[in-house]
């Protein structure tokens, strides 16, 4: 059912949230390696072409973003995080590293008429009992590092892909598949929207770990909530947009918004308070070069 919408804000210290912030920072370092083991391996010919430049040099970005999101999947609640931006300048997007979500940090490894693939490395958030009156008792479900892969061909403006993503520290909390198509819209001169829309799968134990509701769990409710299972199923269908302004000769801002609305078995949980699930990013970079 849908409610009023609150914001909190969290500092990555003085909450229990930070210890999702706190793998934020080893994993932006992960498009660093790669760009460091990249860059000291490639030729100049190569090197400019995964990171910018003329080769002789590397172009970085580096910054940090805020993100506005619900404090779980279905919460009417949301809160304030962040997390730094590290990586290869105006590469986030089209380039060897290409960032898509926290989840979604992707490595082009093969480009090939238009076809192109890799694999991909993030971040899903954990969720406290403490993050809802209706979730006191539930226990809470652990973030953890994602890997996974996806795959993608260009149409022109037009790139229809796939991507999987799977959770391989804390908790056992599944995994999630998404097929979706992104396009590129040139507004000005200076001004490149990205705007993408898909649908999410979610395999059992994903949907268990964040909609289910257990015996177990059951019991000990302080809500209530009846038993429930979710099963593996089409989970969502989202729709956002994305762009990075420059504002000088090297710094850029970074703005993007994501609508998602939950289905099926993940709509209908008693633990979502609202299927309408909406995010918001806010960022700053600088941009500049590292000689090779």
């Amino acid at each position: 059912m849908e409610g009023g919408m609150t914001i909190t804000r969290h500092s990555a210290t003085s909450t229990t949230r930070s210890r999702a912030l706190d793998i934020i920072g080893p994993w932006g370092l992960l498009t660093v390696v790669a760009v460091t083991v990249a860059g000291a391996t490639a030729t100049p010919a190569v090197a400019g072409s995964l990171f910018g430049g003329d080769g002789s040099s590397v172009e970085l970005q580096a910054g940090g973003v805020a993100i506005v999101k619900p404090k779980y999947e279905g919460s009417n609640e949301y809160e304030v995080v962040g997390a730094p931006i590290v990586g290869p300048a105006g590469g986030t997007g089209t380039g060897f590293v290409q960032f898509k979500g926290i989840d979604d940090l992707r490595f082009r490894l093969l480009d090939n008429s238009g076809f192109e693939a890799g694999p991909l490395v993030g971040y899903r958030f954990d969720r406290d009992e403490d993050d809802a009156d209706r979730l006191r008792g539930l226990g809470d479900v652990d973030g953890g590092l994602v890997v996974g892969g996806y795959a993608a061909y260009n149409f022109g403006p037009i790139k229809p892909y796939v991507s999987y993503h799977h959770q391989v520290t804390g908790d056992d909390a599944g995994a999630v598949a998404r097929l979706g198509v992104e396009t590129k819209v040139p507004v000005m001169p200076w001004l490149l929207v990205t705007a993408i829309g898909g649908v999410t799968w979610a395999n059992d134990d994903y949907m268990q770990s964040f909609f289910g509701v257990t015996a177990a769990q059951s019991a000990a409710s302080a809500a209530g909530l009846a038993r429930y299972d979710a099963e593996a199923g089409v989970k969502d269908v989202f729709f956002g947009v994305s762009t990075d302004v420059p504002i000088a000769e090297r710094w850029s801002l970074k703005l993007g918004g994501k609508y998602t609305h939950l289905l099926g078995d993940a709509a209908d949980s008693p633990i979502v308070e609202t299927e309408s699930q909406w995010q918001g990013t806010l960022g700053l970079t600088y941009r500049f070069s590292v000689g090779r």
